[in-house]
């Protein structure tokens, strides 16, 4: 799936931002991942090649801001031309994963209404803490799509009071990578998943990160392999 990163940079916000992998490569190339700057692919939705076609070709699914946060407070300028391009292509699936919740409604386009039918919003929310922070503020954001993602999950997490508003599409588990990574533990994983059974919300296990606990056993597990043992649990769950 193509990636639209019309900035780069982020500020840490909460435990989930410790071992960041922006900062991870940043750092291994002698960048500062804390200063917020506007990329050269900015205007990506709407660039052409030569034969005159979208470069994100209709009916893409794309994600936005993988580098940074689209809610961040460094890129309020910035932002409303991007709103302007999302709705320049209906044609395309705009995807935002944000830890800022907290900030959408006051970053939310006039014509937003109660959603785009062409943007799904993500929440993350890597622990009890944040999602009992962040999700009664999501639960009150209109959108067409919203979707939770539990990344990297480090710890079991309930959310069944906020899975009880059927507002929410699917629910995304996922292990943290990198050499610094923390546990994600099977149980977690599944606890989850039970949940959104219970509740008829899609389940997606996208990947078991670096150290991932099954049964009792520590698994250290290769970034290119996360993915790939998560597909082999098959716990996925669509109602």
């Amino acid at each position: 799936m193509p990636i639209w990163n019309p900035w780069h940079g982020c500020h840490k916000l909460s435990a989930g931002c410790q071992n960041c992998y922006v900062y991870r490569r940043d750092e291994s190339v002698g960048r500062d991942a804390s200063v917020v700057t506007r990329t050269a692919d900015f205007d990506l939705p709407r660039r052409r090649g030569r034969s005159g076609d979208y470069k994100l070709p209709p009916g893409s699914t794309v994600f936005a801001c993988m580098t940074s946060d689209f809610f961040v407070e460094d890129a309020d300028a910035w932002r409303p031309d991007c709103w302007q391009m999302m709705r320049e292509r209906p044609d395309l699936q705009f995807h935002i994963i944000t830890k800022r919740i907290h900030r959408a409604m006051d970053c939310l386009p006039d014509d937003w209404g109660g959603g785009w039918p062409n943007v799904t919003l993500w929440c993350t929310c890597e622990d009890q803490e944040q999602a009992d922070r962040r999700l009664p503020v999501f639960l009150a954001v209109p959108a067409r799509h919203k979707r939770i993602i539990h990344e990297p999950m480090l710890g079991p997490i309930d959310i069944e009071a906020y899975l009880d508003a059927g507002t929410f599409e699917l629910v995304t588990c996922g292990g943290e990578s990198g050499p610094r990574a923390r546990l994600c533990r099977y149980d977690w994983v599944l606890a989850t998943r039970a949940q959104c059974v219970r509740h008829g919300v899609a389940f997606h296990f996208k990947q078991t990160g670096a150290r991932f606990v099954k049964d009792g056993r520590l698994y250290r597990i290769e970034r290119r392999l996360q993915e790939p043992q998560a597909a082999r649990a098959a716990i996925d769950y669509t109602p």
